[in-house]
């Protein structure tokens, strides 16, 4: 799955927002390019919903953009 969040230049931020998500059960693999805000997730879907990843982000301060 591919989202973008508005973090793009702060590393500690985008840090962060990996380890949030690579906790996440079902999370294989977590990659953010700070130069547009874009995420690409690999997680396993029997184990993760895509709504949960979103939610978690939502709670951890992470604002999804369109």
């Amino acid at each position: 799955m591919t989202i973008y969040v508005d973090v793009a230049n702060n590393k500690q931020a985008i840090e962060k927002l990996e380890q949030i998500l690579l906790q996440l059960n079902g999370v294989e693999r977590a990659l953010v390019d700070p130069d547009d805000g874009e995420v690409k997730i690999s997680y396993s879907e029997t184990k993760l919903q895509h709504e949960a990843i979103l939610s978690t982000l939502s709670r951890n301060g992470f604002d999804i953009l369109p």
